[in-house]
């Protein structure tokens, strides 16, 4: 996959770095110089300029990219570069900064294939830790384990087959399951995978490509 990323702070770094890891191509785009320059250090292709803009968004080729994630601290920035990517009929993930009244997040829903809020993310984490998690052990999982929300692919190995029934990796598991469009809930053994279907799993990083070739029918 050739991926886009705008802004490359925190967020966009972890991202970036995720993507490269498993082997997809990365291309960085941040207005900060110092920030592109350690982007360029990581090995990224960069590109300095505002990432809302349509002649900075089309010097990264857009026209071959697969996916642009937007994720400076901006949101507007955000919402005007996945309008724009948006052309070029490639998937595009939005960050928000906070929680928007429904009309103003409708707005941005409406332009992104996918919408993240990083501190909503942050905030259940401390919640756990609060009642009792132990933040340590959590950090130590997260340089070992991958989160992954896949869509069912038509042909994939899955497709058919009940959810008890999965031959996942030792160490994936599957946490949540949706049909089409509706919600994700916790997974029943009887639930059939169909194509379009969404699961959300836990997955050791050493069997991320086995499980997305599971799930989406791709020699990778």
């Amino acid at each position: 996959m050739r991926a886009v990323i705008v802004g490359y702070g925190r967020v966009g770094i972890r991202t970036a770095r995720i993507l490269s890891e498993e082997g997809h191509e990365v291309i960085v785009i941040d207005n900060n110089p110092e920030k592109v320059r350690r982007a360029e250090g990581e090995g990224f292709q960069s590109i300095r300029g505002e990432g809302d803009q349509r002649e900075v968004l089309e010097s990264a080729d857009l026209d071959r990219a697969d996916a642009l994630a937007a994720l400076t601290g901006d949101v507007e920035v955000n919402h005007r570069a996945c309008v724009i990517a948006n052309e070029y009929g490639i998937r595009t993930v939005l960050r928000v900064d906070a929680d928007y009244p429904d009309e103003r997040y409708r707005r941005y829903a409406q332009a992104a294939d996918a919408i993240i809020y990083p501190e909503q993310l942050g905030a259940a984490g401390a919640k756990t830790a609060l009642l009792g998690g132990d933040v340590a052990v959590l950090a130590e999982l997260a340089e070992n384990l991958q989160f992954l929300v896949l869509t069912v692919k038509d042909g994939a190995p899955v497709v058919g087959e009940t959810i008890g029934r999965l031959e996942l990796p030792d160490a994936a598991r599957l946490y949540a399951h949706g049909h089409g469009d509706e919600s994700m809930t916790i997974p029943l053994p009887s639930e059939i995978l169909e194509p379009g279907d969404r699961v959300a799993l836990l997955v050791d990083r050493n069997e991320v490509e086995q499980t997305r070739a599971y799930f989406l029918g791709e020699d990778r």
